[in-house]
C-alpha cells in the first residue's frame, strides 16, 4: 500500500487563501522562498485555471518538514493575505516518482484521471437534477428555513495560546539572525531563532518546550531594539 492511502500524511502541504491577482511565476517564486526558510522545498504547484486560484501545494523533502511548515508558517501574510495550510490528501508527482519510480508514477496518474473522470460525472448528473429541480414547480411552504452561519473570526495576535515558538514582528531590518539569537539566548530553553527570507523585519524563536517560551515572551515585554518596539506574540497553531 502506497503512503497515499495510509493514515500517514504526505509530505505535501495544501495552501489556500493566497491573493488571486498574484502572477503564477512570482506566486511560484515566494511560496519557494517563505517556505525555504522551514524546510528543502522540493516543489512548488501552483495552476492559473479557474478552480485553482487562490491555491497552492508544497512538496517538502518529507512529511516531518511538511509539518514543521504547518505548524510555523499557518497564518503567515503571503502577498498580503494570511495563509491556511493543511497537509494535501495525496502525493505529489514528485514524491510518487521519487519514492515510487516510473511504473508508480504511471499508475499514480491513471488513478487521478479516473477520479477526475469520476467527479466529472458526477457534477454533470447535478447539474442535470437541479436543471430539472428548477423547472419543476416550486411549493414554498414545504422549503426549510436557511440557517445563517457566522463566518468565523481570527484570533487576533495579542490572545493566540502559547506554544514553544514565538513570532516576532517589527525587528530593525539590519539586526539579523545572529543578533536575534543572542538577546533571546539569554533565557532558558532556547533553541535557534530562524528567519524568513526577504522579510528581515520578522522572525520566529523556538524554545525546548512551552514554559520556556512563555518565560522568554513575559521577559520581552516592552521589548525595543535599536529604538524600534518589537512585538512579541506566539506562533499562530
Amino acid at each position: 500500500m502506497s503512503s497515499s492511502d495510509g493514515d500517514e500524511p504526505p509530505n505535501a502541504t495544501f495552501i489556500k487563501g493566497i491573493d488571486e491577482k498574484i502572477k503564477i511565476p512570482a506566486l511560484i517564486d515566494g511560496i519557494k522562498e517563505v517556505f525555504e526558510a522551514v524546510g528543502d522545498v522540493v516543489d512548488v504547484i501552483a495552476k492559473k485555471n479557474i478552480k485553482a486560484r487562490g491555491q497552492a501545494f508544497v512538496v517538502m523533502a518529507s512529511r516531518e518538514q511538511a509539518e514543521t511548515a504547518i505548524d510555523e508558517l499557518q497564518g503567515f501574510d503571503l502577498f498580503g493575505e494570511p495563509m491556511t495550510l493543511a497537509f494535501a490528501k495525496t502525493r505529489s508527482d514528485a514524491t510518487v516518482l521519487r519514492e515510487d519510480g516510473e511504473t508508480g508514477l504511471e499508475e499514480h496518474k491513471k488513478k487521478r484521471l479516473a477520479e477526475k473522470e469520476r467527479k466529472q460525472a458526477l457534477e454533470e448528473a447535478d447539474k442535470k437534477q437541479n436543471a430539472a429541480k428548477r423547472s419543476a414547480p416550486e411549493n414554498l411552504a414545504e422549503r426549510p428555513a436557511k440557517s445563517a452561519k457566522a463566518a468565523p473570526g481570527q484570533l487576533p495576535d495579542d490572545y493566540l495560546p502559547p506554544n514553544k515558538i514565538l513570532f516576532l514582528q517589527n525587528l530593525p531590518e539590519d539586526f539579523g539572525k545572529d543578533s536575534i539569537a543572542q538577546h533571546f539566548s539569554q533565557f532558558p530553553g532556547f533553541k535557534e531563532a530562524r528567519m524568513v527570507p526577504f522579510r528581515p523585519t520578522i522572525a520566529f524563536v523556538e524554545y525546548e518546550d512551552e514554559g520556556a517560551a512563555v518565560a522568554a515572551k513575559e521577559k520581552s515585554a516592552g521589548l525595543e531594539l535599536q529604538g524600534k518596539a518589537v512585538k512579541v506574540t506566539y506562533q499562530r497553531q
